[in-house]
């Protein structure tokens, strides 16, 4: 068992150097729309106890590559060495940023382009072929591109959870031809494969390293949960079944008088749901989106399944029993093209289920990559041999129990931060996320 090789791009210090130059642009050019697009008063204001305000967001895109990039790469001097902590995550929770002495608007704007110029002049001196762990293969490069594009799908949630009119436009995702002639459910063979990475020259600590994983056989839903079905779990009272919750999960519908999904809403008959200031009937095809992992566990229990644990997913989205090895992607090793999955902000919603057949696995599965953040069963917890790198606040902190694994990315998630080994983590109770999940069952 074997995982793919290394991309084709990694040896050369060029070919890295034009795709570090790419990420950074792109992260850029859409940090900028999420921000230009609101005045400075939505910029400053708190729009959730859940999210930092946007501004917080965009000076700390700034500090963090300043941090690594001027003064961990180029050893440079500390541009504002003030505002270190105001923009230091760990030292201050997001619903009490508000109220901490943040850089305005235009002074954020300013410092995030200044360290972005200076960034770009380190990134065209920086020998990539070889030296340092965080330089080789352009990483600390990659790295701070996948850190800026995390927070720009953390600023498009809050875009979503603001009221009144977003300024946010896109065009509609593909429709699904064949969806009706899908199975429902598709066989994932028993036996091991290969999880994680040890080649994929960007992947943070927690993805390696490549491991040997044995999976007994299992069914795996051919597309994620839809809207639809789900709604027959509400109309059925799944809402108000204690039996298909854990118990911590029950105490949340109790206490929040839980009976859909976040943003929907019953009217006249029909189910309504918010989406980037808009409000829209429930597209009973599209994979639903914004609920927590106990309701995800809840619907999978009622409908006589589980959800998937991680080494499930995984398998089903890499394992290649042709060759024996884990690809990089379901669809094979290329880097991801519009046709084989919804990413990168470029629809601001989930595709109809059965949507981009050119990026399903091997074992047909599909919308495995995109589209909605998957739960799973597993709590986030180490690889065999996980070492942290480049600091262990990225992941060791929040190794255990408390953390479930979400896999797959969403429509948000631009493609530098999302692969086949990518590992998402967040509380259970978390919904303003854009996640979703697909159910499985034993053999």
């Amino acid at each position: 068992m074997t995982e793919s090789p290394a991309p084709p791009h990694t040896g050369d210090a060029e070919a890295l150097r034009e795709r570090a130059l790419a990420a950074l642009l792109t992260a850029r050019k859409r940090t900028t729309l999420l921000t230009d697009s609101v005045d400075d008063h939505e910029l400053t204001a708190q729009h959730s106890p859940l999210m930092s305000p946007l501004v917080w967001d965009l000076a700390h895109i700034g500090n963090q590559e300043e941090l690594w990039l001027l003064r961990g790469v180029a050893g440079r001097e500390a541009m504002r060495p003030e505002i270190d902590g105001l923009y230091d995550a760990f030292e201050h929770p997001r619903a009490t940023r508000p109220s901490l002495p943040l850089l305005a608007p235009s002074e954020a704007r300013s410092y995030a382009s200044e360290v972005r110029g200076r960034a770009l002049d380190v990134l065209e001196s920086t020998p990539l072929d070889g030296g340092a762990t965080l330089v080789r293969s352009a990483f600390a490069f990659g790295m701070i591109a996948q850190h800026e594009q995390q927070h720009d799908e953390t600023m498009l949630i809050t875009h979503q959870l603001r009221s009144g009119p977003v300024a946010l436009t896109a065009p509609e995702p593909p429709r699904a031809v064949d969806a009706p002639a899908l199975p429902a459910e598709v066989l994932v063979p028993g036996g091991p494969f290969t999880m994680g990475t040890s080649t994929e020259p960007w992947a943070l600590d927690n993805e390696r390293p490549a491991h040997r994983r044995e999976v007994p056989g299992f069914h795996i839903d051919t597309a994620p949960v839809t809207c639809g079905a789900y709604r027959v779990f509400i109309e059925d009272g799944g809402y108000g079944e204690r039996r298909w919750w854990t118990p911590e999960g029950w105490a949340m519908v109790r206490e929040h008088e839980l009976e859909a999904p976040l943003f929907w809403h019953r009217e006249a008959g029909q189910w309504l749901r918010r989406r980037f200031g808009v409000t829209e009937p429930v597209p009973d095809d599209e994979p639903v989106l914004h609920v927590s992992w106990y309701e995800a566990d809840a619907y999978a229990r009622w409908a006589g399944r589980r959800l998937p644990t991680e080494a499930e997913w995984e398998k089903a989205a890499r394992h290649d029993p042709a060759s024996g090895r884990s690809r990089r992607y379901p669809w094979g090793d290329e880097d991801p093209a519009p046709v084989h999955a919804n990413l990168g902000q470029r629809h601001l919603r989930p595709a109809p289920a059965g949507a981009y057949p050119a990026g399903r696995a091997p074992c047909g599965a599909g919308q495995l990559i995109g589209d909605v953040w998957e739960w799973t069963a597993s709590d986030f917890l180490p690889y065999p041999g996980f070492a942290p790198f480049p600091y262990r606040e990225y992941s060791e902190v929040f190794f255990g129990p408390g953390h479930k694994v979400l896999r797959g990315g969403s429509f948000a998630v631009d493609p530098v931060a999302c692969r086949g080994t990518f590992r998402n983590w967040d509380l259970p109770v978390r919904r303003q996320i854009f996640s979703g999940f697909r159910t499985a069952r034993d053999l």
